[in-house]
Formats: C-alpha cells, sequence, structure tokens
C-alpha cells in the first residue's frame, strides 16, 4: 500500500491546474487518469485551437442554483493569472472577439503547458489508470486502484461530467458525491446544437452550413451571435449558447435582423425599390439561397409594392420574431458542458472541500457551475483547481 499527501482523479483542466499547483506549495501528488492521454477535451476545445480563458469572465457570465458560490474562486484566480502562465511558456495566442483568446497554434500547446507544469513540480502523473472505489478512514482515504490501495489525506474529484463521453465524460463523479451524502443535481447537456424534426426541417437541411448573424432569446436570456443551419437543425454560438437555458418544449426566438426595426426596413425597400421581389430584397441581408427559402417557405415571392402595410408587418414579425420550437438536442455527444451536477451548497466556497467529509474535494465540470460559451468553463476549471490546491 503507497501513501501519499493527495489523490486527484482526472487529468483534464481542472485536475492537472489543481496538480501542479498543490505540488508547487510542496504536497505529494498522485494525479489518476483512466484514458491514455491527459487532457484529452483540452486537444479538442476551440476547433483545435483551445479558447482557453475570456478576458471578461466575471460572475454574471456563470450560472448555479447556487449563484454566489463561484465568485470566491472566480475573484482569486483571473484570466489575467492564466494569461500570464501562457506568456511565461511562449505560447502565441490572440483575441479572436468578445475577450475569447485562442492559441495562434494548437490546443496542444495549452495541454503540453500543463504537462510540463505538473512534471517540473514533481506530480506523479499516471495515465490509464482506474479508480475502482474510495473509503473513508479515519484520518483520511483509501482508493482502490490499478496501481493497488492508496492512502492519502486529500481526495480531489475533477473527473469532469457526460459530455463527450467519446473524451472521457463519465458519471463517476457523482457517483462519488452521492456515496459521501451529497446531493447532485439533475444532469443534461448544455452548449449543445438543437435538433429540429418538424416543418423546418426541410428548411435547415437546405441550408446547411450557412450563418447568420442572428439575436437569440430564450427564457429571458439573449444572445446576439451567428446561427448555423445543420442537417439536423440549428447550432453555432448563439444557439450554443441559448441551449444551457432551454427546457424541452420552449420555444427559441430569432431576431434575423438585429440591427434593424424590420417593417421599417421592409417599408423602406418597398419605396425604393417597388419592382423588386421579396426574395431579391431579403437578399440584401442573407444568401440569395436563403433569401429565396425564407420568402417561399414564410410567404408568397412578389413585387414588393404588391404588399399591404399589413402584410409587411406579418413578413417583419417572421423576420426578427422566428419562433422554433426544437425537439430536442444532439446530447451529450456533442454537448460542450453538463449543466447540474455536484450541489455547490455542500461545499465550502474558498477552499472547494465537502461540507459532509472532511479532505474530499470536487473541482470543474463535475460541479453545479456552468459558464458562457467563450473561455469561461476553461477559467473556473483554472480557478476552481487553484483554490482547492490552496488547501489540499
Amino acid at each position: 500500500m503507497r501513501s501519499t499527501d493527495v489523490v486527484i482523479i482526472g487529468a483534464g483542466a481542472a485536475g492537472m491546474m489543481c496538480a501542479l499547483t498543490a505540488a508547487g506549495r510542496g504536497r505529494e501528488v498522485l494525479l489518476i487518469e483512466r484514458a491514455n492521454k491527459p487532457g484529452k477535451k483540452i486537444l479538442m476545445s476551440g476547433g483545435g485551437r483551445c479558447n482557453f480563458t475570456n478576458m471578461y469572465a466575471d460572475v454574471e457570465h456563470y450560472a448555479s442554483h447556487n449563484p454566489h458560490f463561484f465568485k470566491s474562486a472566480l475573484a482569486r484566480y483571473s484570466p489575467w493569472d492564466f494569461i500570464g502562465m501562457v506568456a511565461g511558456h511562449g505560447i502565441p495566442y490572440h483575441e479572436k472577439k468578445l475577450g475569447q483568446l485562442f492559441c495562434d497554434d494548437k490546443s496542444r500547446d495549452i495541454r503540453d503547458m500543463l504537462v510540463d507544469e505538473c512534471r517540473n513540480a514533481g506530480v506523479d502523473l499516471r495515465l490509464g489508470t482506474e479508480v475502482r472505489g474510495i473509503d473513508r478512514t479515519g484520518d483520511g482515504y483509501v482508493l482502490d486502484t490499478d496501481l493497488g490501495r492508496v492512502t492519502t489525506e486529500s481526495v480531489v474529484v475533477a473527473t469532469g461530467g457526460l459530455s463527450v463521453p467519446t473524451l472521457g465524460g463519465s458519471g463517476m463523479g457523482y457517483e462519488i458525491a452521492r456515496q459521501f451524502g451529497h446531493h447532485v443535481h439533475p444532469t443534461r447537456a448544455g452548449l449543445v446544437p438543437f435538433v429540429i424534426t418538424d416543418d423546418l426541417s426541410d428548411l435547415c437541411n437546405e441550408l446547411s452550413g450557412t450563418s447568420v448573424d442572428c439575436l437569440v432569446s430564450c427564457n429571458g436570456q439573449r444572445f446576439r451571435e451567428n446561427i448555423l443551419f445543420t442537417h439536423r437543425g440549428l447550432s453555432g454560438p448563439a444557439i450554443l449558447q441559448v441551449s444551457s437555458f432551454w427546457q424541452l418544449g420552449d420555444a427559441v426566438e430569432i431576431n434575423l435582423l438585429p440591427d434593424d426595426d424590420a417593417f421599417e426596413w421592409l417599408q423602406r425597400h418597398q419605396a425604393d425599390r417597388p419592382n423588386a421581389e421579396l426574395r431579391t430584397v431579403l437578399a440584401d441581408a442573407f444568401t440569395k439561397k436563403m433569401a429565396t427559402l425564407l420568402a417561399d417557405h414564410w410567404f408568397w415571392s412578389r413585387p414588393m409594392k404588391q404588399y399591404t402595410a399589413a402584410q409587411l408587418k406579418e413578413i417583419a414579425e417572421a423576420l426578427e420574431a422566428w419562433q422554433v420550437v426544437p425537439a430536442g438536442t444532439e446530447g451529450y455527444r456533442t454537448a460542450e458542458v453538463t449543466l447540474g451536477g455536484v450541489d455547490t451548497s455542500e461545499l465550502s466556497s474558498k477552499t472547494m472541500e465537502s461540507l459532509k467529509s472532511p479532505g474530499l474535494y470536487f473541482i470543474g465540470e463535475v460541479l453545479d457551475v456552468t459558464g458562457h460559451l467563450g473561455g469561461f468553463n476553461f477559467q473556473w476549471a483554472w480557478a476552481s483547481g487553484h483554490a482547492a490546491a490552496q488547501f489540499v
């Protein structure tokens, strides 16, 4: 039986940050990962360039049943702290938009940086290693692993959620939480594309690959970014954002002309181009194909001068308040995050430690904390991992 100060389960973003920080303050750290590589989710993130943080990562970009929990960790480890590490390793990066920071080259740069930091700090990283069970002892924990039995003072659960199971997503962290008496909020896929199966499915299929700037709203949340039509339905940043606030049966409202009053825009075109057909006018705002399909789907395209004011208002309402009721989402297979998770009201917001079982910590996606799209979830991983590392 081996003994160590800290065992961290999961070598993802949060787990590696916790490991390198704890080892840096002199703790003996065993970092266990069941996959054959650390940080698999890091490697696929940001289209292969890793949106590793957001310069504007403040509390308004996060959601939880306990909305005050994440404030402390985020305040104590800011985006600029992580940017400092990235710069220290000479990794080139850029702001894409809205404070989103991406690697100039590959996501591997961030993953390798974390692995190097762990190695330099003396972390014992074990890949392809399963944790089969955990038991509480008088002064710590005993873990049954592929390495044999391991005793430790502190266990950090950094197993992530259920999203993208091919990259190692599992419910193990929730099982550990329940074992030690914690409540787990129901989980579902977040930041995920919608599936459309009604009469709009043909339109989505015809427009597959078309992207358009929109204002998308649902349940009081509004996001201004692109939507993307797909063979299965709707995707793109605005759709992914609003999906985290959508429930089955809810309508999603899409404003296809977010910079204009649609009725005034149509009236103006009617006055300036009375002989132009509706599809031709719509082509000023959308691709020719999309303009034609929208005109044919919603209206009978004819010269603008033939529309009454009431008909123009009807067209305007369709353009700026398009009501879509998704059949569902693509699920965990393509979800970027898992909504719900370990109830944070049963943890210390300062240390991430269980209030039910001393020495047990939870960090990262396994918790009921979800950020918006755009680097916010990585910043939560860095911040929560760093917070726990000060106390394990």
